[in-house]
């Protein structure tokens, strides 16, 4: 299971919102990039990468500082989401050096297109769902689209996606966990891997996901603890092995 650093970009700014939140804000850093290399270092197995900006415009904003961030680490893989919804932005993500692109909005409005950027990019696509009670919020999460989450992510089963990231938006950015059932519920009801997210506060709750990852967990997301100095990559990694072999 992959300990999956967020970096968050908004105003050119690494930030983290509360619950998905755009107006609750908190600045950690002026350079994404020092943040990245701050991660990099630690152990980071994959970054996360968001253009929170684009989430909420719908088209990319902060292309050039993520590009500078996936040429800098070309031996790390980079996720990128926010506001990919045509093919010629995918293009761009991937030309730039995205090793994924995280697909949210454009999937919930056309699940097609998700079959033809599989098509177009083996391997490469992750379809990102965040929810709240269940239902997927789209539009840098402003709005609700009524969608049930798991029915959502049925339809993307034998298009070829490589991952999905299920985000409870009401843990996000929280520190109070994750919420464990419903993305392990999500888990076993589909047969992509699943990549959990919002509301890691501790290594406590990395304890506790890592006890399900035969059910298809293949990585978890941490934001704000680790800004906050509550986790450790390096230390937590070793805590993931130490369970992992214990278990076995």
């Amino acid at each position: 299971m992959k300990i999956i650093p967020a970096i968050d970009i908004q105003n050119g700014n690494c930030v983290r919102l509360r619950q998905g939140d755009f107006s609750q804000e908190t600045i950690f850093n002026n350079s994404p990039l020092d943040i990245a290399k701050k991660w990099v270092k630690d152990g980071a197995q994959r970054l996360h990468i968001v253009d929170l900006d684009g989430a909420r415009l719908g088209e990319p904003i902060n292309i050039n500082l993520i590009s500078k961030i996936c040429k800098t680490f070309p031996s790390i893989p980079v996720q990128i989401g926010g506001g990919i919804r045509d093919m010629e932005t995918a293009r761009k993500y991937i030309n730039a050096g995205a090793s994924f692109i995280i697909i949210g909005t454009k999937a919930v409005e056309d699940p097609n297109f998700v079959k033809d950027l599989c098509s177009e990019f083996h391997k490469k696509i992750i379809i990102g769902i965040d929810a709240k009670n269940g239902e997927v919020a789209t539009e840098g999460w402003v709005s609700n689209s009524k969608v049930n989450a798991i029915s959502l992510s049925k339809k993307f089963e034998d298009f070829g996606v490589s991952e999905i990231v299920y985000t409870d938006i009401e843990k996000d950015g929280m520190m109070g966990g994750l919420n464990i059932k419903a993305t392990v519920d999500l888990a076993k009801e589909i047969n992509i891997p699943v990549i959990a997210s919002g509301g890691v506060s501790s290594n406590d709750d990395l304890k506790k996901i890592i006890n399900y990852e035969k059910f298809g967990i293949s990585g978890v997301i941490v934001g704000r603890a680790l800004y906050e100095n509550k986790i450790n990559i390096k230390e937590a990694k070793e805590i993931l092995r130490n369970v992992k072999n214990a278990v076995n």
